[in-house]
């Protein structure tokens, strides 16, 4: 699911807000969304239910949308995410799911959160110097725990 080209490792947001905008536009100029207002406007209604920011360094911003194609992470340097712990956020992975009934978002969510327990993969993803080696990262992680 993951794109080189809606990895971002040099994003510096100044906000919570911020850091939603540059991912949802990364995520729109790789190619993932249809409607990127429609999408950002589902990612924003998502946040006001209750924050994404899980703790230790990590935000899964997530929303269900037509106009969604696939998902990407994004990357920022230390931004205040309301996290449950009150710590900044230093991994952004925003999830974005098609509109259907099959709830593939869930699915994401599920590995990934499975996959981020692992405090050693968290910060190799943080020492990532290249969009390459970030998702070299998650491949082979992916690979050692299947589905």
């Amino acid at each position: 699911l993951l794109d080189l080209r809606s990895i971002s490792l040099d994003a510096v947001p100044a906000s919570k807000q911020e850091a939603l905008d540059m991912a949802v536009a990364l995520m729109a100029k790789s190619g993932k969304i249809r409607d990127e207002e429609a999408y950002r406007r589902e990612v924003y209604l998502r946040e006001e239910e209750s924050t994404t920011g899980v703790g230790g360094g990590i935000a899964i911003p997530h929303g269900k949308s037509s106009a969604v194609i696939n998902t990407t992470p994004v990357i920022p340097n230390g931004v205040d995410f309301d996290s449950l712990d009150g710590e900044p956020v230093h991994l952004i992975f925003l999830i974005a799911a098609p509109n259907t009934k099959d709830n593939v978002h869930l699915d994401v969510l599920s590995k990934l959160s499975v996959l981020l327990m692992d405090e050693q993969f968290s910060e190799k993803l943080r020492r990532a110097k290249t969009a390459e080696e970030f998702l070299r990262i998650v491949d082979e992680a992916d690979a050692e725990k299947p589905d």
